[in-house]
């Protein structure tokens, strides 16, 4: 994979105002023509909590790390990253640091299935020793990864003559060692009168270094269904992962056995309504965790209450509006992914349709919503039939909380302000040079009980940003928002693509 980057830094935006958004870099970009391999399409990126470090999981299995370097370069350090001012637009600058194969096709005979080694998520866990670990997981098994850099060591000289050395090799062929081992040395191994004046000790030299990934421990046999989701507890130790039916509670320090905290699971399979489709831990309170379900709803839990939680502290879902219903309502609310706010108030959540911005303090309803591209509404039938309607985008939030993004076709994705009066609704494509519309007429629908829901961002039917016929066999599913700047990090296909504002 090779980097290329341009764009400068830009002025300070204020809150409301829409952020310019400028291509910064693409890893392992395709020649036009070139055919994607499958296994080399991305299908997990992830920041770490600096900031400083990018990792993306493909469909092969393999796990790619990115370091940055131009904090590095400029001599800055976290603490002055930190004091920062949010707004201020910089050019971060990544560069690829390692991959490693993390895991391989698996087959299980007991129930004659085959098991992809696409990795399905990937996380960041607390560093330690300048050593980085992470979590990754494809439908069954997880694994805990420790990457640190090692000192390789070399025989930089042997310290003998060279005309003596060559006197006195051992000659196979001829039998020295054979006479050795019989009691009698060869001619070839005589030593002259007095010794190897020049016999030396080897010297060994460690001055390069190398990157080593070596797998800690493996999590498995412990979910029947796809594992969708693994989130770390922010007391470090412990972390859940997800499937259909079942949340399991895991120690990073024990992998042979985990504990079952959510079964939705009915005693009958005919009864089942509803399915897991994410879930995630509360950024700051380690009893808190969230997941969302098939039917569009999200549960949060308190690991206090009980050790089991087949029951909700709350419940977020949106009531449907009378004479709506149609053959696709139940498929378009599934939720696809939902990720906590930095500061734990708000869940921000993504379903076929839509972005929904909840308040973890009001269950009545989301505090606004924006429709990604409401243009296919029209078209539900046809992305039923090829299956689109089941894609899983993924959402994500800035640091500050002032913005959130998401993916779409044609390789789109979108930026939305969700300050209150912002009208903020951008689309960029995932190219070198991204395509951007602000979408600026905001509709304001009042709603009993639970504020004023915002509805932004309606485009035009029927066409991209381009003005072309919609691509629904390139989708940007994948995406994941810089910690501490304005920087968004996204997978079209097999391409990394880097942007800042």
């Amino acid at each position: 994979m090779s980097g290329s980057g341009s764009g400068s830094g830009g002025g300070e935006p204020s809150a409301s105002a829409s952020l310019d958004w400028k291509f910064s870099q693409v890893f392992g970009e395709r020649a036009a023509g070139e055919e994607v391999q499958e296994v080399d399409i991305i299908s997990a990126i992830e920041f770490d909590k600096s900031g400083d470090h990018l990792a993306t999981g493909d469909r092969g299995g393999r796990v790619v790390l990115f370091e940055r370097t131009d904090t590095k370069d400029h001599g800055i350090n976290r603490r002055e990253m930190e004091s920062m001012d949010y707004s201020v637009s910089r050019h971060p600058e990544f560069r690829y640091k390692t991959e490693f194969q993390s895991h391989e096709p698996e087959f299980d005979y007991l129930k004659s299935l085959e098991i992809e080694e696409k990795i399905n998520k990937i996380k960041w866990c607390q560093t330690a020793n300048s050593s980085l670990f992470l979590l990754s997981t494809n439908d069954k098994t997880i694994k805990f990864w420790k990457v640190q850099e090692k000192k390789i060591k070399k025989i930089s000289e042997m310290n003998m003559d060279a005309s003596i050395s060559n006197s006195t090799k051992p000659n196979i062929a001829n039998g020295g060692y054979a006479d050795r081992f019989s009691g009698s040395l060869s001619d070839d191994l005589s030593f002259p009168p007095g010794g190897i004046s020049s016999l030396r000790l080897p010297v060994v030299t460690s001055n390069e270094t190398s990157l080593v990934a070596r797998c800690r421990r493996v999590y498995a046999h412990a979910h029947d269904y796809h594992i969708n989701s693994i989130s770390q507890n922010s007391d470090g130790e412990t972390f859940i992962s997800a499937d259909d039916l079942r949340i399991n509670l895991w120690n990073l320090e024990i992998s042979n056995q985990s504990f079952n905290i959510v079964d939705v699971k009915p005693q009958n399979m005919e009864d089942l309504t509803e399915v897991i489709t994410s879930a995630e831990f509360h950024p700051s309170h380690c009893n808190t965790l969230a997941y969302s379900s098939s039917k569009g709803s999200i549960r949060l839990i308190d690991l206090r209450q009980s050790a089991l939680c087949d029951s909700h502290a709350k419940l977020f879902e949106e009531q449907e509006a009378p004479g709506s219903r149609s053959f696709f309502t139940e498929i378009i609310a599934s939720i696809s992914d939902i990720k906590f706010a930095r500061d734990g108030r708000y869940i921000l959540s993504r379903d076929y349709m839509t972005l929904k911005l909840w308040d973890i303090n009001m269950d009545s309803g989301p505090v606004a919503t924006f429709q990604v591209h409401e243009y296919l509404r029209p078209k539900l039938c046809d992305l039923y039939e090829n299956d689109s309607i089941f894609d899983k985008f993924e959402c994500c939030l800035s640091g500050d909380g002032k913005r959130v993004a998401t993916g779409s076709y044609s390789n789109l994705f979108r930026v939305f302000g969700c300050s209150p009066g912002s009208a903020e609704a951008t689309t960029l494509e995932a190219s070198k040079n991204p395509t951007r519309r602000q979408v600026q007429t905001p509709s304001r629908l009042s709603k009993p009980m639970s504020g004023n829901v915002v509805r932004r961002g309606s485009e035009s039917p029927g066409v991209d940003s381009n003005g072309n016929s919609f691509d629904f066999t390139t989708k940007l599913l994948h995406l994941a928002w810089h910690p501490s700047e304005n920087s968004i990090a996204c997978a079209a296909a097999n391409s990394l693509y880097m942007y800042y504002a």
